[in-house]
């Protein structure tokens, strides 16, 4: 699943890659109504590649948290046992899918990590290293996650990890992937990480904004303050069953 906004140049590409990787799987994409015609193409990609390319095409721009739930929970009502994640500017390159799926084995969720290995951010801009840095060490002091809380590489059991899971997740945006993560993990469904070596962008610009980046942190305050003052908030009714 992989959402999409202005994206036009990268999604052809992509596809091929993701499809190079095997044919026991269908690719969904979530287009926010991109105004560079990312829809338009995908449309003819999915006519090409039917059935095995799907599109969601959504009004406007929600948020990428937003785009992750209406793809997760597309995949739910057609009854899909799993689901990957993943960004569409080749942040995360589709060679690593098998290696997600082979991890998944006695796992509920996998994620891919940028901090399991020295030079996984090696491409990136210092800028942005410093960023996702400050980010992941604020998630692991503040949630107590020894986790990558902040990517969007994920694998998910769906027929272990029920829709109530993401029902508990109130975030649209980029604090979508930490707060799902701490769900999961507070209610004691089994994660596992594999490392990741992540590229940077080589076409069209981020998304992320600078008041993107505020609302995460302001929200990751809020998160540690349920944490310890209202646990029950993120406790499911039935959680992981072992």
């Amino acid at each position: 699943m992989i959402p999409t906004y202005n994206e036009r140049r990268n999604v052809g590409p992509l596809l091929a890659q993701i499809l190079e990787q095997g044919t026991d799987f269908d690719v969904l994409f979530v287009d926010d109504n991109s105004p560079d015609g990312t829809g338009d193409l995908l449309d003819e990609l999915a006519r090409q590649h039917a059935p095995r390319i799907h599109v969601l095409h959504r009004a406007g721009r929600k948020g990428v948290g937003s785009a992750h739930q209406a793809g997760i929970r597309w995949a739910y009502a057609r009854e899909y046992r799993h689901i990957i994640t993943m960004d569409s500017d080749f942040a995360h390159p589709p060679s690593y899918l098998p290696a997600l799926r082979a991890a998944a084995a006695g796992f509920d969720v996998v994620v891919g990590s940028r901090y399991l290995k020295e030079d996984s951010l090696a491409d990136w801009t210092p800028f942005r290293k410093v960023l996702t840095r400050v980010g992941h060490f604020l998630t692991v002091t503040l949630l107590r996650m020894p986790y990558d809380a902040t990517g969007a590489f994920r694998y998910y059991r769906l027929d272990s990890v029920p829709v109530a899971a993401f029902d508990r997740v109130r975030s649209t945006g980029y604090s979508f992937f930490f707060e799902s993560l701490y769900i999961l993990a507070a209610n004691g469904f089994r994660i596992e990480q594999v490392p990741i070596h992540v590229l940077n962008r080589t076409a069209g610009a981020s998304k992320m904004r600078t008041r993107d980046v505020a609302t995460s942190v302001r929200f990751l305050l809020v998160l540690c303050a349920e944490k310890y003052l209202r646990p029950s908030r993120h406790r499911l009714s039935s959680p992981a069953h072992r």
